[in-house]
């Protein structure tokens, strides 16, 4: 649907720069249906030098609101009037929305990893405090921060051990970084283990990592959905470790933004997410 069209009720949008690969309008216009609500969720391609005219724009166009992907999640914290906590915290939006006619920029990525563990892997934060986190881009600090709202002490390990020192510094006392070498060694103490590379993604490298050191009981999620059973998955089920996959994070991460632009909360079902694994593995 094209930014330009109208529909009856409010508007809701996806932006990115490529943008045609967001299962965003899929899982929300589902609930649109399933709600019987009169509005529309649209999937707009805005290139950088756009980003500034088309946020100003929202109001004129009648949006309540809207999903952020890249490469615009860290820009839209300039141009909102206000940020929440975990946005600033994680240095990246992914939601909009108004407030008493202010434009917010939000992060709901720790909510939805938080929500697809606990949906999932019942009681999983209740056994230990201590989670190892693979990578340190923006995916790695919403699990850390989620990791961190739980009670967690976190290890970040990444091939480059600058950024994940970066990572460290930001959450001193709390997150510690670690060269990838040093992963046998953090993985027999860690109770949760947390893959926010593209490692083992559809058309990437695959992520190279023996499990035989985790401890019994420790549970393994990977942010990466495509494929839905990720090579990391499938070595921790073949060792009888808890698994969760990242279709649970993006489905959850979901509910926030339908909420605040439609008036219902949504709930993440057995039927959308058979809806949305078929398109995964459609594509």
């Amino acid at each position: 649907m094209s930014s330009l069209s109208r529909a009856p009720g409010p508007r809701a949008f996806v932006i990115g720069h490529p943008i045609a690969h967001s299962r965003s309008p899929l899982i929300h216009r589902h609930w649109l249906d399933v709600h019987g609500i009169a509005g529309s969720y649209e999937k707009i391609a805005v290139a950088p030098d756009d980003l500034d005219a088309f946020i100003g724009g929202l109001r004129e166009a009648g949006f309540v609101g809207g999903n952020v992907t890249v490469p615009h999640k860290g820009r839209v914290l300039e141009l909102a009037d206000a940020v929440d906590e975990a946005a600033d915290a994680i240095g990246a939006a992914n939601t909009l929305w108004f407030d008493d006619g202010d434009l917010v920029a939000g992060n709901t990525d720790a909510i939805g990893f938080l929500a697809s563990l606990d949906d999932e892997a019942p009681g999983w934060d209740g056994g230990g405090a201590s989670a190892v986190v693979l990578g340190a881009g923006g995916a790695a600090r919403a699990v850390v921060h989620g990791l961190l709202e739980r009670g967690f002490e976190v290890a970040v390990a990444n091939r480059t051990f600058l950024r994940a020192a970066e990572l460290a510094e930001e959450h001193e006392g709390e997150v510690w970084a670690y060269s990838w070498d040093e992963l046998p060694t953090l993985l027999r103490a860690a109770d949760v283990l947390v893959n926010t590379t593209v490692l083992g993604m559809a058309g990437q490298a695959p992520l190279a990592l023996d499990l035989s050191p985790c401890k019994r009981g420790a549970l393994v999620a990977d942010v990466v959905y495509t494929p839905l059973d990720t090579p990391l998955l499938a070595g921790a089920r073949s060792r009888g470790l808890r698994a969760v996959g990242g279709l649970g994070m993006l489905l959850h991460q979901a509910v926030p933004g339908f909420e605040r632009w439609f008036g219902v909360r949504p709930e993440v079902t057995p039927e959308l997410r058979a809806l949305v694994e078929a398109d995964v593995r459609g594509r």
